[in-house]
């Protein structure tokens, strides 16, 4: 990984694999209270600075940008320890980048601080029930009247609801103009009209659920950036960040190879340990070589992406 990784990386990515070794290996995996271990978890990474590479620095982040290949590092280590853990840090990024990406300085100065100390909890509202990957397709819409909005429609599938502090929502302003009409909100998880209507059982617990907007009227102060640029917005989230569920997956993906080496060499048949039948070795050989291909992948992306972003902003 030293092509693709800086020394201080390298460092991080030790730091965070004892942590996450010390502090989450040990907790047991027994169903309980999902959505309070999830407030603990964002408090603790708060503490260890981790969610500080959710941020800019010049909101109480680490770096001048937020940068994807800092977020693979953590979320590769977390992922491998807990499911939950990794969710809640790629939550505070997914949460909060838009607000960096497009956010007036007064919504960035309010809301960015508090998500990189793990103090307030973020959350992306763009999923409903008929708009998935067609965002363009979504149906909830906002009314302006006056210097207010209006917000109404469903979305589902939206991690950290229930827990958030705030949400960014995608709501259509002008629905003839579809995508080119989309606009992005930040919107308090305590207004009137925002409503849980469901939690969402998953086989990996999180915080998720189905939230409705129910004459919900937010500020003309709470738009990101201008009417119709929420597709762009969305969109720009996501060039940056979807590479770090890769990473992620590769945390769960070694876990997982690691458990297998484990029982192959405490398991014992016919006289002997699994992992020295010649079958089972080429089948862990061939979920190490998986593996390894695949985190070059990752990481071999987030290069790229990072010097194409990187010419993109020299040449404006």
């Amino acid at each position: 990984m030293r092509p693709f990784l800086d020394q201080k990386q390298v460092d991080r990515r030790t730091r965070v694999r004892a942590w996450a070794e010390e502090n989450l290996f040990s907790v047991g995996q027994e169903e309980g209270d999902t959505e309070a271990e999830a407030r603990r978890l964002v408090r603790e990474l708060g503490r260890e600075g981790f969610t500080a590479y959710t941020v800019p620095r010049g909101y109480g982040g680490v770096k001048e940008r937020v940068q994807a290949r800092d977020l693979c590092v953590l979320r590769e280590e977390l992922s491998r320890g807990s499911a939950l853990a990794d969710t809640m840090l790629g939550m505070q990024a997914l949460g909060s980048y838009p607000i960096t990406l497009a956010g007036s300085e007064e919504q960035k100065s309010r809301y960015l601080p508090a998500v990189g100390q793990g103090e307030a909890i973020a959350a992306f509202a763009v999923t409903e029930p008929e708009a998935g990957s067609d965002v363009s397709a979504l149906q909830t819409r906002a009314t302006k009247h006056g210097e207010e909005y209006c917000l109404t429609g469903i979305k589902c599938f939206i991690s950290n609801a229930v827990i958030a502090d705030q949400y960014v929502v995608f709501a259509s302003t002008e629905p003839e103009k579809k995508g080119k009409g989309i606009s992005a909100f930040v919107v308090q998880a305590d207004i009137p009209g925002l409503v849980l209507k469901e939690r969402t059982r998953l086989l990996s617990p999180h915080p998720i659920g189905v939230i409705g907007f129910e004459e919900c009227v937010v500020p003309k102060s709470q738009l990101l950036g201008k009417e119709g640029e929420g597709l762009k917005i969305a969109l720009g989230t996501l060039e940056v960040l979807r590479c770090t569920v890769g990473a992620a997956a590769l945390g769960l993906a070694r876990r997982a190879l690691e458990e297998s080496l484990h029982y192959s060499r405490r398991r014992r048949q016919f006289g002997q340990a699994l992992a020295e039948f010649q079958g089972i070795r080429f089948k862990l050989a061939e979920m190490a070589t998986e593996l390894e291909a695949a985190r070059l992948l990752v990481y071999m992306h987030v290069r790229t992406s990072a010097l194409f972003l990187m010419r993109r902003l020299t040449a404006m």
